[in-house]
């Protein structure tokens, strides 16, 4: 149920990335043209609205731990990486190892071959910075 959340979401702010689109409106969209009883609604919500309203604060966490500017990133890495940080800045009930394997995950469904060890090289330095505690990371 998670996962198709995370999938459904990723698709979601993919759309809203590159057309714009009122995330109330492609939230309505999704929930219509996709069967989604399977999926962690809630989740799915959290995700698509939360995203954006932290995407400054996102794009900062990850700023330093990527090797181009941000926007040389193909939009499906872009939002793999706006989703994980999210997870590890807001929703701290999910351990940062799940965080970074869902995010690893949609990469390599959905990125370029090899995203997915992009992805999982800059979320887990950013895990690092956002739970310190709980990745035993010094500073």
């Amino acid at each position: 149920m998670k996962r198709e959340a995370r999938s459904f979401a990723l698709q979601a702010l993919y759309q809203w990335h590159m057309a714009g689109n009122p995330l109330n409106d492609i939230e309505a969209q999704f929930r219509v043209e996709n069967d989604m009883s399977g999926t962690d609604l809630k989740l799915f919500s959290a995700l698509l609205h939360g995203v954006p309203s932290k995407t400054t604060e996102l794009d900062e966490a990850v700023k330093p731990y990527l090797d181009r500017k941000q926007d040389e990133l193909d939009p499906i890495e872009l939002t793999v990486l706006r989703m994980g940080t999210f997870e590890l800045a807001e929703m701290i009930d999910v351990p940062y190892k799940v965080a970074i394997n869902e995010a690893v995950n949609l990469a390599k469904t959905f990125g370029a071959t090899d995203s997915h060890k992009y992805v999982n090289g800059v979320l887990d330095r950013v895990a690092r910075d956002l739970r310190k505690a709980e990745t035993g990371a010094k500073g």
